[in-house]
């Protein structure tokens, strides 16, 4: 079948190079425009998808929107089969969903119905799931909706960071969407429906999601750190000065119980330990320690390295969470 690809960030990258590898005919790809970066804002920088495409030659559409008369005639100039859809950025209308004969398919970073949305990966591992996956989902306009034809499971580890579960669940992806192709194309692939009464949201991830709070149990923090490690970095702030946090761990079995008197009697946010060992913080409930962290202007480093260039000691307190005037965040 011809595909036409659509996708963006590095997450889209492995579907791509499988289906190339696998020998697949991709007669383009569709992807975000060129973003300006630099303080000069001159230079226009390609999307990661882009680059691949340019690489083995595949004719590239960056629409600012996919729609319109003029990028349908260019959708339809390249006749299709079937579209792949994977972190490419925009909703598509149905129009173009439709326009294959084989109709869209997407690539979504979740067991469907569960976590439908803009950021899986990271409420995966803010829900304390110990699962997740891929599902290979038929494309309809209504947000990660579509009858589901291939789903493959992935188990998130007690330590998994986002950076790690995405760069995992990219590569499942990419399994996937062979997978569910060959099943298409051998006519024993089978569309089941979503059950809408499962379906729950993963929304856009926002900076304040990244706050940590030491008032919260520690397994709460910890998740917190795990699922904004690498970007953008879970943060707090200390003496007057903002600190992301890594690594993180949750001392013993999470409880005030596990915890020597003189951790146990310190108010959430204060430090009890920072040597090469880690940065030893206490929670509204048990403990967490962190074995990296990156000063604002400097970059990710070692608790213990930190410590001796006297940026903490034990003692410290991280400030409480901010609020707002009607209460929230």
């Amino acid at each position: 079948m011809r595909i036409l690809f659509w996708g963006t960030p590095d997450f889209a990258v492995p579907p791509l190079r499988a289906l190339l590898g696998e020998g697949h005919e991709v007669v383009g790809v569709v992807t975000q425009p060129d973003r300006p970066r630099g303080r000069s804002r001159t230079q226009l920088d390609p999307s990661p998808v882009k680059r691949v495409a340019l690489e083995e030659g595949l004719p590239v559409l960056q629409p600012v929107k996919p729609r319109g008369e003029e990028f349908m005639a260019e959708m339809q100039a390249l006749a299709p089969d079937i579209s792949v859809v994977v972190a490419y950025g925009h909703i598509l209308p149905k129009a173009v969903i439709d326009l294959p004969p084989h109709g869209t398919l997407n690539i979504h970073a979740s067991l469907l119905p569960a976590l439908r949305g803009a950021a899986p990966i990271q409420a995966a591992i803010l829900q304390g799931m110990t699962e997740t996956g891929v599902t290979i989902m038929q494309m309809v306009p209504a947000l990660d909706a579509g009858d589901m034809l291939h789903v493959v499971r992935v188990p998130i580890g007690a330590d998994t960071t986002y950076g790690e579960l995405h760069d995992q669940l990219a590569e499942t992806g990419a399994m996937a969407i062979v997978q569910a192709l060959a099943l298409i194309e051998t006519g024993v692939s089978r569309a089941v429906p979503q059950d809408e009464a499962c379906s729950t949201y993963a929304p856009k991830i926002e900076r304040h999601m990244a706050r940590l709070d030491f008032t919260a149990p520690a397994i709460t923090v910890s998740r917190i750190t795990r699922a904004f490690d690498p970007r953008p970095g879970a943060f707090a702030s200390l003496r007057g000065s903002e600190v992301k946090c890594f690594g993180a761990q949750v001392e013993g079995d999470g409880s005030d119980t596990a915890l020597d008197e003189p951790l146990r009697a310190s108010p959430a946010g204060t430090v009890r330990q920072c040597d090469d060992a880690g940065l030893l913080v206490r929670c509204g409930e048990g403990a967490v320690r962190f074995l990296e962290v990156q000063p604002s202007g400097k970059p990710r480093m070692s608790v213990g390295a930190w410590a001796r260039g006297r940026g903490v000691q034990i003692g410290d307190q991280f400030a409480a969470v901010p609020l707002s005037v009607d209460g929230t965040e």
